[in-house]
Order: structure tokens, then sequence, then C-alpha cells
């Protein structure tokens, strides 16, 4: 409400009354225009709540998941139920001629009566006919229970479960990645933003030092201690000063807009209180790239597929190998058929053994031996490509924390010849010349020192993330020395 008095002249014409009521009706909006404090901690506590990337990787986790459990279903045996209805152009029967019969009756009556004429022609005609045995009508109708049960596949069931386990580890490795990944952008922007506040204060400490100094070198040219050129100089780069803090402020709603994109937050400013930092010492660059074979994400995910690649070969050299199996039908209904005929119930046990494929074996093995080869190229190379990132990260941090101590004892140097200025400025004995060059001289020693805090922590969490270990970045900022002294008295 004093802001407001202050601020807007038409707002001292309003009664005391009136000026309370008004002040505690925009109490509400002022309370929702609050900046949004938060802590690293609490920055990453969001991302990982409301992030797309990693819903998206968990999501692929689960699938890996659920395909697992998939494959485990080829140890259970097969259990359908299978129906039909068909109508056949003529029903199934057994026709069996007589004259089988009647042929060696008539044999018999010869040799007995020789001249026998009415025995045999009743014989052939009895022959001339045949018998007919109906087995099923035309429309026949059944529901069968069938049953199948695998019980030795030459080893694919143990392979393909271990396939699929390692594809579970795979999309785990990945949602590592992405994590670490999304972490790495989370730091980047959450210090930036710290880093843009920090270089807002510098401008508009630089800026009110300046004013400050202006109002002197009026005072001063009013007394003719000072010409005309010093207060123009003086007033230049008063209104330089000013414009680099827009253009600060500028940049840092850029950087505030990044931040609330990937924490997903709708305030209208965020307030990061977690400080730049930087650690004196660090461990040799051996120590990271001893890391990158048990944790980095790329190399652990082709140490997967190599596994992978193995279980594919094991599959192809089992296709050699019959695949035995027990079946098993219960018929659970059945029209036109007899029992006599087919039973209603059966078990057995059968196997298929696939003696020639068109040397589709043969080239699956050798496609397997190619992917194991391949990969193990791959990783190799990961793990160089891995090394030079590191080795870049690492001599980041190091020009950067050689920047900080160097500037450390500039800023103490400039901060004194500021102070020596100013007052030699008001005993007449410096010119304004020599008071704006040390306030430029010293916001910019304190902005270099700034970006060079900014640039070690984005340098070592992506170190951090190229390890597969950016969760100790956290242990890192706690141990470190943090940018308080730049605006240190």
């Amino acid at each position: 409400m004093t802001m407001l008095y202050k601020t807007y002249p038409i707002i001292r014409r309003v009664t005391g009354f009136g000026l309370l009521g008004l002040g505690l009706s925009c109490l509400p909006a002022v309370a929702q225009e609050r900046p949004l404090e938060l802590s690293l901690e609490q920055s990453l506590k969001m991302l990982h709540e409301g992030n797309r990337s990693l819903q998206i990787a968990g999501k692929e986790v689960e699938m890996a998941e659920s395909e697992h459990r998939r494959t485990s279903s080829f140890w259970y045996p097969m259990l359908n139920v299978t129906g039909a209805y068909v109508h056949m152009s003529n029903p199934v029967e057994v026709k069996q001629p007589l004259n089988q019969f009647t042929d060696p009756a008539k044999d018999f009556i010869h040799s007995v009566l020789p001249d026998d004429q009415l025995i045999s022609s009743i014989l052939d005609k009895i022959g001339s006919y045949s018998l007919r045995f109906p087995l099923a009508p035309q429309n026949v109708s059944t529901i069968d229970a069938n049953l199948t049960w695998p019980i030795f596949a030459g080893g694919k069931r143990i392979y393909a479960g271990r396939i699929t386990r390692s594809m579970v580890s795979i999309a785990e490795e990945n949602r590592g990645q992405v994590d670490a990944t999304v972490q790495a952008m989370l730091v980047e922007s959450y210090f930036a933003v710290r880093l843009g506040q920090r270089v807002v204060d510098v401008r508009e400490q630089t800026l009110r030092s300046l004013e400050k100094h202006y109002q002197n070198a009026l005072k001063l040219e009013a007394n003719g201690m000072i010409d005309k050129a010093e207060r123009l100089f003086v007033q230049v780069n008063m209104d330089e000063a000013r414009r680099e803090l827009e253009s600060a402020r500028s940049d840092l709603g850029v950087a505030q807009s990044a931040l609330k994109a990937i924490i997903r937050v709708d305030s209208a400013e965020i307030h990061p209180v977690s400080p730049l930092f930087i650690n004196d010492t660090l461990p040799p660059v051996a120590y990271f790239k001893g890391e990158v074979g048990d944790n980095n994400y790329v190399v652990n995910q082709l140490k997967l597929q190599d596994d992978i690649a193995d279980n594919q070969l094991r599959i192809g050299r089992a296709g050699y190998v019959p695949t035995i199996a027990l079946m098993g039908k219960q018929t659970l209904y059945s029209n036109g058929i007899q029992k006599n005929l087919i039973p209603r119930t059966f078990v057995g046990v059968g196997f298929t053994w696939n003696l020639f494929d068109g040397l589709d074996r043969e080239q699956k093995i050798r496609q397997a031996k190619i992917t194991k080869q391949t990969v193990g190229i791959t990783r190799d190379k990961a793990i160089d490509d891995i090394s030079v990132g590191i080795d870049k990260f690492y001599s980041q941090m190091q020009n950067a924390l050689s920047s900080v101590n160097a500037l450390n004892t500039t800023i103490e140097l400039s901060r004194e010849l500021v102070r020596m200025r100013k007052k030699a400025f008001t005993e007449g004995m410096a010119t304004s010349t020599e008071v704006v060059d040390a306030e430029v001289m010293l916001s910019k020693v304190e902005i270099a020192s700034l970006l060079a805090f900014y640039q070690y922590d984005v340098a070592l969490i992506n170190l951090l993330s190229a390890c597969g270990i950016p969760d100790t970045f956290r242990n890192y900022s706690e141990t470190g020395r943090s940018e308080h002294f730049v605006f240190a008295p």
C-alpha cells in the first residue's frame, strides 16, 4: 500500500478511509502476484510429479513388464473350446455287397448238387444287393475342449523370458536416462533464473549508484566544481546502465518462462532460493570416467542389448531340437457322431521336429552373431564418446573454478576502488569518469563471477548425468561455496 501511495499521485487525494478500503481490496490481487519461492529440491519434486517425458518413460517400463508377463504364459497349458456344425452332401455310411457271402455258398451248393438251378438263382438274387450301415447323418455338430501343454521346446521359453527381462531393464535404464536429462534441463533453467535475478540485482545496484553520483554531479556542476562534459558523461553512463537493467530483466523473463514450462507451474514469478555454488576441490577426472562403465545409461542399455543378442543366438540354435507337448481332448457335446466311432476323451504326447526350413535357422543364427558384434563395437564407441564429454565438462568446471578464485580478489579490489573514487570525487580529487569507470568495472566483475558460478553448476550436472549419477548433485551443492560473497559488503 505504501508503494501504491508513492507511485500514483491521485491516491494522495483519497481520504484515509477510502485509502484503507482501496488497500484492503487490493490485498487478494497482491497475494496472487507474490513470487513462488522454490528450492532446487522442491523443483525436482515438482518435476518428477508432472513431467510428460518421465510419464512416457514410465509407461514404456509398464509395457515392457507386461510383455515379460506375457512370455511367462508360455509355461502354462493352453485350454480352448472349439465347436462346429457340419452339413455333408451325403451321410457317412459303410456299404458292403452281399455277393462276397453268396458266392462261396453257391460254390458249396454246386459241389453238393451240381445240377442245382433254383438255389443258385436265389443266391444270385441276394448277392446283387448290398448291406448299408449308417455311421453319421448329413448334419453333425460337436463342441470339444482341447488341451495343449508344451513340456520341452529346447530352452526357447527360458531364453525368451530372459530377453523380455532384459527389455524391462532397458526400459528402466531409458527412464533413468530421461530423468537425468530432465534434471540437467531443470538445473540449467533453475540456476539460469537464479543468475538472471542476481544480474538484475547487480544492474539495479549499479544504476542506483550512478543515479546518486549523477545527483552529486548536478550539485557540483551548479557550484562550478565540474564542467558540463563531466556531468553529461555520468548521465550517458546512467542511461546505459538503465538499458542494461531492462535487458537483464528481459533475459530473466525468458528464463522464468523456461523454468515454469519444465516444472509445469503457472505462477506469475518463481523465486529460486537455492544459491549458485562452486566446489573448491573436485575428484580427479579418472573417478568420473570410472563411473561410466557401471552407471551410464547408454552403456548399461548396450550391455543389456548384448545379453539379448546372446539369448537370440541360443533361441536360433534351439531350432534344431524337436518340440514335445502333451495333448488331450474332451467332447462336451456331440450330435450325430457315435462314441464307438470317435471316443469322447483322449490324451497323448506328440512332437514336432523341423528337419529342414530352407536355412532359415542358419540365417537367424548368423544375424544374432552380427548383432552381438555390432553391439560390442557400439558400446566401445559410446564409452569413448562419453569419456570425451567428461573431459569437456571437467575442463569447463576447472576453468569456472579458476575464474571464480581470480575474480574473488578482483571484486574486493573493485569495491575498494569504488569507495576511494567516490570519496575523492566529493573532495574534488577525482573526476566523474574515474568514478563511473570504477562502478562499471565492479558490475562487470560481479556479473563475470556469477556467470562462472552458473557455468560450473551446468557443467557439473551434465558431467554427473553423463556418469549416470545425477542424484549426487545435491551432495556437491550442500558442500560447495555459494555465490553470496559476491554481494558481501
